[in-house]
């Protein structure tokens, strides 16, 4: 008899380590805080540049989204649901961010945060919209990014950024001849310069010199900068890529040429590049909804854990982005009340509905809200480099 309790005793433990290790479960299971959480997990991926040129983009999109992630797990993740999260690297290409998508898909994506920068993002909204899959782009700003009805974005789009880039610089007074350098061959950099170009001449600002570059022809600018030196302009405005713009300014301070210099979230990344001379960034202006050194609660509270997670490290407006692209992924999922066992085709006609009807207070503007055509409506905010360190601008 105690032989045959004893095996039906270890028969019994054994079912239930077996029901209590991997695999999928109907049930709930418990958490690893005691708690109990119901079964299922949602899965986003995320895709941008981690190596190459625009790595401190990607990298930064991925630090702030993983520190959302494990915030919001920590507090009981997605509608009862905790949260994976997994990022690829697109080394800022089309055709390997297309295929970063198709890794993620086989992981079992279920919605996208990205991609990072325009034209990959563009790409990747090509197969999204075959798939119906939810996607928001953190910091994708062309038009086309956000074409399609199952994507949406958390940054300003080229057109807005141009037009507040020439509202910027007339109502403050910056400059009244003004010189332009984009990169004609990136959609990010000419669909900004397009738009500020009509807007600077409703404003009065005169555009002395537009001269443009491509990406063949990125590592001298020093006719582009004596044009726009002999023109007389007292600002220069870069709607392109800090790389670039780190070479520009080089090359400036090479001629004596000391104009007032000025951009788009682009820029932001500038002190990070390597062997370049950050002082001879002082008083660059840019265009960017997050200053690190903001005052606010959050922003002190998100600059702090990125600053302990990441070695140090002062948070970018592209950390910020990601970080509340997933809080805005949450509110629209607990508006729809999605849930993991749902296709991805169903969790983005929920959430094609609830991005219109949610408002977010994010890091990156305060009651943030979107139309059905993927654009999010906030205020644009301005920061100086001062002493090596990106600065709110008054």
């Amino acid at each position: 008899m105690k032989k045959i309790l004893s095996l039906a005793l270890a028969a019994v433990m054994c079912v239930m380590v077996m029901a209590g290790c991997g695999g999928t479960t109907t049930d709930t299971e418990t958490a690893t805080d005691g708690g109990e959480t119901a079964a299922g997990v949602f899965k986003i991926g995320g895709i941008g540049p981690t190596t190459g040129g625009a790595a401190v983009y990607g990298i930064a999109t991925m630090n702030g989204a993983q520190i959302a992630i494990d915030e919001i797990n920590a507090a009981g993740g997605i509608n009862g649901y905790q949260v994976e999260f997994q990022f690829q690297d697109d080394v800022h290409d089309t055709e390997k961010s297309v295929a970063a998508y198709n890794t993620l898909k086989d992981w079992g994506m279920q919605l996208l945060l990205g991609t990072v920068t325009s034209d990959p993002c563009i790409a990747v909204a090509a197969e999204t919209v075959e798939d119906n899959m939810f996607q928001l782009t953190p910091s994708g700003s062309a038009v086309a990014c956000v074409a399609n009805d199952n994507a949406f974005r958390v940054c300003f789009s080229d057109p807005n950024q141009g037009i507040a880039s020439a509202d910027y610089i007339a109502d403050n007074a910056l400059a009244t001849k003004v010189a332009v350098i984009y990169d004609q061959s990136d959609v990010y950099s000419s669909g900004i310069y397009s738009k500020f170009a009509e807007e600077a001449e409703v404003k009065g600002l005169e555009i002395v010199a537009a001269e443009a570059f491509t990406a063949d022809s990125k590592t001298d600018f020093s006719v582009q900068l004596q044009k726009a030196k002999d023109a007389g302009a007292d600002l220069v405005f870069l709607p392109i890529y800090y790389t670039e713009a780190s070479l520009i300014l080089t090359q400036a301070n090479t001629m004596g040429y000391d104009p007032i210099f000025f951009g788009c979230d682009g820029l932001d990344g500038i002190l990070d590049v390597e062997n370049f001379d950050t002082s001879l960034a002082e008083g660059v202006i840019l265009l960017t909804p997050f200053a690190a050194d903001a005052d606010d609660e959050a922003t002190q509270s998100f600059v702090a854990t990125y600053a302990e997670r990441f070695d140090g490290e002062t948070p970018n407006q592209f950390a910020a982005d990601g970080y509340d692209g997933i809080y805005i992924m949450k509110a629209a999922m607990e508006q729809a009340n999605v849930t993991p066992d749902m296709s991805v085709s169903e969790i983005c006609e929920a959430l094609k509905v609830a991005m219109t009807e949610i408002s977010v207070d994010g890091l990156t503007g305060e009651g943030i809200t979107w139309t059905a055509d993927g654009e999010p409506s906030k205020s644009p905010k301005a920061v100086i480099i001062e002493n090596g360190a990106y600065t709110a601008a008054e």
